[in-house]
């Protein structure tokens, strides 16, 4: 059986990629796409690329709040945006994922802290299912009618962490993370910061200190830890389009070598087809993700000070965001949880 799906926010580059990748999954068809900017104009005109597919023309999202088209519609909002559409969508029955922050928080204040608003949907706050399957819990994705979508850099941080976490092998008090995101995870609007002259040839550190990302990587990690997790989280910008590059360095609690670290990454992920563990030696790379849905880690011992490294690579716009949206809704309506998803990376 098929089912319809609707896109909130198509001409972003999420909204892009989930177009990308539904377009020939087996089950899912796209019933429609919203664009308030390209509103009335066929997407193909928005992203050439897509012009193999058949017509999609972006509607205005007032239309859609008087019809019912679809089974399950992405919201690929802007942040702050979603909160006013989504109880809407799941008033009419629609069973939502959401790729936006705004319900990954459970805590009212937290979201009010980082966001500098304060949450116009708050009782969903608590409702809103995590979507990571690899260390979520795949019934509760599969029974809800909201899924909050990770965001990019802690899908990236929970997928290298987690295990290690919960088998409470690293010290929780010392957690060092720094991560290199593509220029793409800024959003296709202008911005001086996202202009090709701006990142070509450079390199840098930004919001070192308060990105937004912050808490719920903290939340997340504190559930797989079972107690309270603060982390020293820098962010940089790569000058190219895709990709992300998470290094972890934490502090051991078991005396474990090398190999068995990584064992103990690759026992956990041993089913996940989307999770790969590389042998002692090798290191990731961001093209051996690009256009997949895939995370590859790996692990370094550093005998001399002790510290474990934990590197995990994903490519942002699909594991880090609409791959994933798409994961959780095969999980949400019931067929193979890869369905859409076994494209190989792109390489180089």
């Amino acid at each position: 059986m098929t089912f319809n799906v609707g896109i909130f926010g198509a001409s972003g580059y999420t909204g892009g990629e989930l177009v990308r990748l539904l377009a020939r999954h087996p089950k899912a068809r796209i019933a429609f796409v919203t664009s308030e900017r390209h509103a009335g104009r066929p997407l193909s005109d928005v992203f050439p690329h897509l012009g193999g597919i058949p017509e999609l023309i972006c509607r205005p999202l007032t239309d859609f709040k008087a019809t019912t088209e679809c089974d399950v519609a992405f919201c690929a909002l802007p942040h702050l945006t979603s909160m006013d559409a989504v109880p809407e969508l799941l008033e009419r029955g629609v069973r939502v994922v959401d790729l936006s922050a705004d319900f990954r928080l459970r805590d009212e204040e937290q979201f009010r802290a980082w966001y500098g608003e304060e949450h116009r949907a708050p009782a969903l706050l608590e409702e809103a299912v995590y979507g990571l399957p690899e260390l979520g819990d795949r019934k509760a994705i599969a029974g809800a009618r909201l899924i909050a979508n990770p965001g990019c850099y802690p899908t990236s941080i929970l997928l290298a962490l987690g295990p290690l976490l919960r088998e409470k092998a690293i010290e929780t008090e010392t957690l060092v993370i720094d991560s290199k995101s593509g220029v793409s995870g800024a959003g296709r609007s202008a911005a001086q910061g996202s202009l090709y002259a701006e990142v070509a040839e450079g390199f840098r550190a930004y919001k070192t200190t308060g990105h937004r990302h912050t808490p719920e990587i903290e939340q997340e990690l504190t559930r797989l830890a079972g107690s309270e997790i603060r982390v020293r989280f820098s962010p940089h910008l790569l000058p190219q389009s895709r990709g992300i590059l998470s290094t972890c360095y934490v502090r051991p609690r078991l005396p474990l070598t090398e190999k068995e670290w990584r064992d103990l990454l690759a026992t956990h992920y041993r089913d996940e087809p989307f999770v790969q563990v590389l042998p002692v030696g090798q290191y990731p790379t961001t093209l051996q993700v690009r256009g997949s849905n895939r995370c590859v880690l790996s692990v370094a011992l550093d005998g001399r000070t002790g510290w474990l490294v934990v590197l995990s690579v994903i490519d942002n716009l699909v594991k880090g965001a609409s791959g994933q949206a798409v994961q959780n809704m095969n999980l949400l309506m019931g067929v193979e949880e890869s369905a859409g998803l076994e494209q190989l990376p792109l390489y180089p």
